[in-house]
This record gives structure tokens, C-alpha cells and sequence, in this order.
């Protein structure tokens, strides 16, 4: 049989997990991928190098379940707002305005998971989930198509076509640090909007 730890002892390991990460999340939303060394990590977290590795494996671990911890978040926020009332392009709409409004609220942690370069699996995994996002944003044109709210057209393709979009126009406001999510957000549903077929007071 294989061996299982008692529960106290994997509660405790859990916990030192959860730990680490958090104090990882701290310091990616402060200095970005480029501060989290695992030695950052660990004195951020209040425990040695050597507990950091009793946890994970090695930095790209880490650095893997980092965005993956981080990424989860968003993605929750993002289908929360897309399951609001409303005609599918508003819930798009109210998708797209939740993810651009919390990564302009925290410009140097959404610049990191986005664009900036880091460890290879990072890399994986941000395929994963902008295909998560995507997927959020297809059930509501597909929605939409069925209802006849929105004209015919391939959901997944504009999801991710709306995905790539927001994503690079989001990328140098981030990287700037300076950009005004009053400035930024109503031209990105605009662009939404029409994306989809439909207009909005801009067009008027």
C-alpha cells in the first residue's frame, strides 16, 4: 500500500504550501516574476530555503503554482461577472470590464502574469488559461447566437480573438504603471461591443 501521511502531519504541509505561495503572491505584486527567487520567496514567507523545497520541487514548481494560484482568481472574478443579468454582449461586456478594472487596480502583478518573461512552465500555463478565459467569454456569444441577440459567427474564434485583443491592448498600460482605468476601460468595451455586432453609445 502506498504510505499516507497522518492528517496532522499533511495539514501542516499544506499550510506551509499555502504560506509560501501567498508570501509568492505578495512579492510577484510588488517585483514581478524577475523578484521572486526562491530565497525572496522564502524570507518574505518567514521560513528557510530549505522549507520552500520541502513544498515544491524546485523554482519552476513554484513559479507554475504562483500563476496558477493567481490566474484562478481572475478567472473566477471574470465568469462571475459574465453570468450577471443581462443580453449576452452586457455580460461579455461586464466580463471584459471586470478583468481589465482588477488588472489595472494591480498593474505590476497583471503585467506579470500577462507579458512579462518568465519561467517556461509559466509559459504552459498561460496557454492553459487564456483558453479558460476564452472559454468564459464563448459560452456567452454562443449564448447569444442561439438567442438571436448576436448575429452568426464562430464563439470560440471571437472569444479568443477578444481575448489576444484586451490582453495586448492592456500591455503597455501596465507596463507603464500610469494608465487610468477611466481612460482605458470604456474603449475596450466599445471595442467589445462591436466585436461582437452590436454598438454602443459611441456609435450613436
Amino acid at each position: 500500500m502506498p504510505y499516507r501521511r497522518p492528517p496532522a502531519v499533511q495539514a501542516r504541509l499544506d499550510a506551509r504550501r499555502d504560506r509560501v505561495l501567498e508570501a509568492a503572491v505578495r512579492l510577484l505584486s510588488r517585483e514581478g516574476y524577475a523578484g521572486c527567487s526562491v530565497a525572496a520567496i522564502a524570507a518574505e514567507a518567514g521560513i528557510s530555503t530549505g522549507s520552500v523545497y520541502q513544498s515544491f520541487s524546485g523554482k519552476s514548481e513554484l513559479a507554475a503554482a504562483l500563476f496558477r494560484t493567481l490566474v484562478a482568481r481572475e478567472v473566477t472574478a471574470v465568469t462571475s461577472a459574465a453570468e450577471r443579468p443581462g443580453t449576452a454582449a452586457q455580460r461579455v461586456a461586464a466580463a471584459v470590464e471586470t478583468f481589465a478594472s482588477r488588472a489595472l487596480q494591480a498593474p505590476r502583478r497583471a503585467f506579470a502574469l500577462l507579458a512579462e518573461p518568465a519561467d517556461p512552465a509559466v509559459d504552459t500555463e498561460r496557454l492553459v488559461f487564456r483558453r479558460a478565459f476564452r472559454d468564459v467569454f464563448a459560452r456567452q456569444v454562443a449564448a447569444g447566437v442561439a438567442a438571436g441577440e448576436l448575429p452568426p459567427q464562430a464563439p470560440q474564434l471571437t472569444a479568443a480573438a477578444l481575448v489576444g485583443a484586451i490582453a495586448e491592448a492592456l500591455v503597455g498600460p501596465l507596463a507603464d504603471g500610469d494608465a487610468a482605468p477611466g481612460e482605458v476601460i470604456p474603449g475596450l468595451i466599445t471595442f467589445t461591443l462591436r466585436a461582437l455586432g452590436g454598438h454602443d453609445a459611441a456609435d450613436a
